[in-house]
């Protein structure tokens, strides 16, 4: 059930938000929608990297029964930074930075599995893409138990810039694929270095692939094809954690 103050809805509402600067996390509108105050909508809407879901008006109906005038906006719970301001201030802290990026992941629930595993590991970052990606919403959030309000999330419009920002920054850029050249304990974590988990159906795209300075693989001896992508993350971080030369205080 969402609650009253996760969202809103009205088109001028929703404009004063984004303009006020209030962190959205995505917004619905109906697929029809056709006015003056609309149009300014979108203008408003093309300034910025917040993502636009056009969705049956029934859908907006569901989620309330106020006079949403077809448009509702949901606030995010967290404010997301930007990968080209962590990277910097991670380096100015002496870090020798780990970051996850997550490709195209749709499950919340994964997401927020993967959270609490980057979380306990130490983890820098997590990025993920503005748009057909999961998004960090109360459901994540308690999945990761809590995890996703302590680490940073970093929400990127265009992956392909990002992984070259990554990679003229000094990282080492990995890949988790089955497409993978060698076992995953075969790589270099040892270095600045980004993780890439692809989407839970189609892993990493082939374009970001070809960025990757290692792809790699998890082998498999039973008869599945694939590990689930929050239990393959983690022992992708863990392998990383333990090149790293990281050992427990106790």
């Amino acid at each position: 059930m969402i609650e009253k103050n996760e969202m809103i809805f009205g088109v001028r509402a929703v404009i004063e938000a984004i303009q006020a600067g209030k962190e959205i996390d995505k917004v619905l509108v109906k697929k029809d929608i056709q006015s003056d105050l609309s149009k300014e909508l979108f203008a408003v809407l093309k300034e910025t990297f917040i993502p636009v879901q056009r969705v049956p008006v029934e859908r907006i109906n569901k989620i309330t029964r106020k006079n949403h005038q077809g448009v509702v906006a949901f606030i995010s719970p967290i404010t997301y930074q930007k990968t080209e301001d962590i990277v910097p201030f991670l380096y100015e802290q002496g870090k020798n930075p780990l970051i996850i990026l997550l490709d195209g992941l749709t499950d919340v629930r994964n997401f927020g599995a993967i959270a609490r595993t980057c979380e306990c590991a130490g983890v820098d970052a997590i990025i993920i893409p503005s748009k057909n990606s999961v998004s960090v919403n109360a459901d994540a959030i308690k999945t990761s138990a809590g995890a996703l309000h302590t680490i940073p999330v970093c929400r990127e419009s265009n992956v392909t810039n990002t992984i070259k920002f990554l990679k003229e920054s000094g990282f080492r850029i990995v890949a988790a694929t089955e497409k993978g050249d060698y076992d995953y304990t075969k790589a270099d974590y040892t270095s600045p270095t980004c993780i890439i988990m692809g989407a839970e159906d189609t892993g990493v795209p082939y374009e970001h692939l070809a960025l990757c300075d290692e792809w790699v693989k998890i082998p498999l001896f039973g008869t599945i094809e694939s590990l689930n992508v929050s239990v393959a993350a983690g022992i992708l971080i863990y392998e990383a954690i333990k090149q790293r030369g990281f050992t427990s205080e106790e």
